[in-house]
């Protein structure tokens, strides 16, 4: 009975998901033709995130592990560990001052209606062309020119065991970060890996532990950022357990 359930659930999620991609992705599509209207599509971006967060039943909880402020007139790097699709709404939520791009996959784009959306408003990377990881770096820089901040999942994707608590980091975002002085902000988001798993089977709603655990500066090397900001999410993680 709990597996029908939960097919149910994932089924509610479709159909929330059409509705809203329909109804915010017009606005969205008018509003990314120029440029600099960006932060207006940005607005309706959130109001997807929000929708389909709250909608599936999920509500928030934001823990500080630092005295460090988001400025709202300072563009960032923003990293946090993935577990879930519903990872990728949180920082839309969060973040009602600083229009994000996401750094995603490729594959995204056959997905109909979101994918016309998705390729319009996020940089996109071939993980299997060399040419692809490359480019990234400077079309994040475009975005940031543009006024815009950047997300990236540095695991590179949901490990397929489930018993890995926290993968290793990919080194596109540190590099992202450290070449162009862009401060990092970590965030950790704990408890989608039980309540929304791929395994479509599995999950229920409830409250996410969103820890912020720190900003840090672009001073730093590529390396630098990536060893610490792994530490400071896994060490959450560990805490959890």
């Amino acid at each position: 009975m709990k597996k029908i359930l939960n097919y149910i659930w994932r089924g509610w999620m479709l159909i929330l998901g059409t509705v809203l991609t329909i109804v915010m992705g017009i606005p969205v599509l008018l509003f990314s033709i120029r440029k600099n209207h960006y932060k207006y599509s940005y607005k309706f971006i959130r109001f997807w995130s929000i929708g389909m967060f709250y909608g599936m039943g999920f509500r928030y909880d934001l823990k500080k592990l630092t005295d460090k402020k988001i400025d709202k007139n300072t563009q960032y790097v923003f990293i946090a560990n993935h577990t879930s699709i519903m990872d990728i709404m949180l920082p839309c939520i969060l973040m009602p001052d600083h229009p994000l791009c996401y750094v995603g996959k490729k594959e995204l784009v056959k997905i109909p209606i979101f994918g016309t959306i998705y390729k319009r408003i996020c940089v996109m990377v071939d993980r299997s062309s060399a040419k692809s990881r490359a480019d990234v770096y400077r079309r994040c820089a475009e975005r940031m020119e543009e006024g815009q901040s950047i997300v990236i999942f540095p695991e590179g994707g949901v490990p397929d065991d489930e018993s890995i608590m926290l993968d290793d980091f990919k080194d596109g975002a540190f590099i992202l970060a450290s070449k162009y002085r862009v401060p990092i902000v970590v965030f950790t988001f704990v408890g989608l890996k039980e309540m929304f798993p791929f395994n479509y089977s599995k999950g229920f709603p409830g409250k996410v532990q969103v820890y912020f655990n720190d900003i840090l500066g672009s001073d730093e090397t590529a390396k630098e950022l990536k060893l610490t900001s792994h530490a400071a999410i896994k060490k959450v993680l560990e805490k959890s357990l």
